[in-house]
Order: C-alpha cells, then structure tokens, then sequence
C-alpha cells in the first residue's frame, strides 16, 4: 500500500522504520508536526519523524494544522492508500480522514477503551494498573473513539516510568501496526467497535498536576513521581527553589512527618502520609541532575526540615 505516515516524537520512530522496510508498503511522505525550538538555545529543530523521514529522503509535510488547504491538496496528490498515525499530536478533519481509501488507522498506547486521549501511558501507571497495551484502530472524529483491529498487552512493571513503558510498548506497537496494514490490504482485518463500557480518559499531565503532595500515601507518591518520569517531570520545593525528583521507593515500616527530610550518608528519605521514599534522582532548579545523596550533602537539611 502507498502511505503517508503521521507522527512526531521519538515514541512513533519504531513503526516509522518498521515501514519504511516492510516489502509491501511505501511510505512516500509524512506529516509532522512544525519544526520547534528546543534545547539550552533554543534552536528550531526538526520533530524526530521528521528527521527520520529526510534521513531516508522520504517526503515531509508539516502543516500548521491538518485542514490546511494547501497540505489537503497534496495529501489528495499523493493519493495514499492508508495513512498510518503514531503520536501525530494534532486533531484531524474529516476533509483529511476522506482522503485515503482506508482511512487514518492509529496507533494508540493503551488497551482501548480504556485511557482514550493524550497521556494514556502516564495515567495507567498513574492509577496502578497492571496491564496496558496497544491497540490499533480507525480513526473518527470522536476522540479514540473508532473500531478496533488488534491489541497487544505489556504487563506494567513496579519499577516502570512512562519513559520505560512508552518505550517497550513502541517497539511492540510497531509490530501490531504493521500487521495490521498488512491484514488490512489483504481484506483479512475487519474493525470492531469499541465496547460501550469500560471508558476512561486519559487528559494531558502538565507541570502542575506533577506537583508532589508528601500528605498523599507513599505509593501515590511513588506512581505520582514514576508517571511524570520523564516529563513533565515530578517536582517538589525545598527552601523556596524548585527540585526535579526522579523515582523513589517506598521502605515499608520507615516513617516521618510528610515531606519531611532525614538524610544519612547513603540514602535520603522523605516522608509521606504511609511509609517514606527513598529518593533516587533529582535535579535542583538551574543545576544539573545528581543523586540525592550528593544534593542532601550540599544543602545540609537540617532536622526536621521539610520539603514544602
């Protein structure tokens, strides 16, 4: 099949590549989204789809937004047979849905109907859930709403981030998706509609909602701090400044005062409504990432000291 691929960060990279080798489909262009400032200088850089896409000298569209009359008469140009969506991060019209013949089939990061929006991956870990996955589906206007082709499951680690799972469960998705434009072109994958119950929504986690409370129990805590791993990163205020907090471990039976800091030589412990945590990482505001130990041996917490 001739496709137009939609995706932008790294997360869509595995199925990008993965098509890009399949035998029985060409990626002849992709859809990005526009190239952004990024890094300590703020340079424009291209999305990572995008620099995957000229790296193999595949077309790259990068619409504003994807109504955009000219971007919609090239797609109509190209004449795909599928496009294919991993990550896009933008909404779709209906005047681009219509363009291929087989429509726009995503790859979604959770087992629909379950966790239907932007941050599935942080808010499965977030709530405790023991299983996720990928699912394939079409996509209609409504969002995640469309009929399912297939599933792949991905057991949800204790020790997981959303960086860690997104990871693995971008290889895995890769293949799914493959298989189903394949099972798609053979007229051998029928779509199925999402069961009626069982939705839950999965809204975009930003800085504030990655804000610590040390007054919640220690394993809200934990998921809290491993969903916002790596972004939009967990944080928490000592002294007035900002500090990034990498993923901690609760020490069951170990208490302290929520929020409140006790440090030895070897580890740092803080503490919450339950047990404390032990804190791994972190990342002081304007100062690079270290290990507790060494940020607690340069600020000294005194006794009793607590993170506000």
């Amino acid at each position: 099949m001739r496709l137009v691929f939609a995706g932008t960060p790294e997360t869509a990279l595995p199925s990008l590549r993965t098509l890009i080798d399949s035998p029985r489909h060409e990626v002849v262009a992709v859809v990005t989204r526009p190239d952004a400032q990024s890094g300590r200088g703020r340079r424009v850089h291209p999305s990572p789809v995008a620099a995957l896409a000229e790296e193999a000298g595949i077309e790259v569209l990068r619409p504003p937004k994807a109504g955009d009359p000219a971007f919609l008469d090239r797609l109509r140009e190209l004449e795909p047979d599928c496009c294919p969506v991993v990550a896009y991060g933008a909404l779709l019209p209906q005047s681009a849905l219509d363009v291929p013949r087989h429509g726009w089939i995503n790859l979604h990061f959770s087992i629909l109907p379950a966790w239907r929006g932007a941050a599935p991956v942080q808010h499965a870990i977030l709530h405790g859930d023991e299983i996720t996955g990928a699912t394939t589906f079409q996509i209609v206007k409504e969002l995640d709403a469309g009929p399912v082709y297939g599933v792949v499951t991905e057991e949800i680690r204790t020790t997981d981030t959303s960086g860690t799972l997104l990871e693995r469960l971008s290889v895995s998705g890769a293949g799914l998706l493959a298989a189903t434009l394949d099972g798609v072109e053979d007229g051998a994958l029928e779509a199925r509609p999402q069961p009626a119950d069982g939705v839950t929504v999965a809204p975009k986690i930003n800085a504030d909602d990655a804000l610590v409370d040390w007054a919640k129990p220690a394993m809200h805590v934990d998921r809290l701090v491993r969903a916002c791993t790596p972004n939009p990163g967990a944080w928490s205020v000592f002294r007035g400044q900002r500090i990034k907090l990498g993923p901690v471990r609760p020490v069951p039976g170990e208490r302290l005062a929520p929020g409140e800091i006790a440090a030895t030589k070897t580890t740092v412990l803080v503490g919450t409504a339950t047990d404390a945590v032990v804190l791994g990482e972190v990342q002081p505001q304007g100062k690079r990432l270290m290990g507790a130990v060494e940020w607690a041996r340069g600020v000294r917490p005194e006794g009793k000291e607590t993170f506000e």
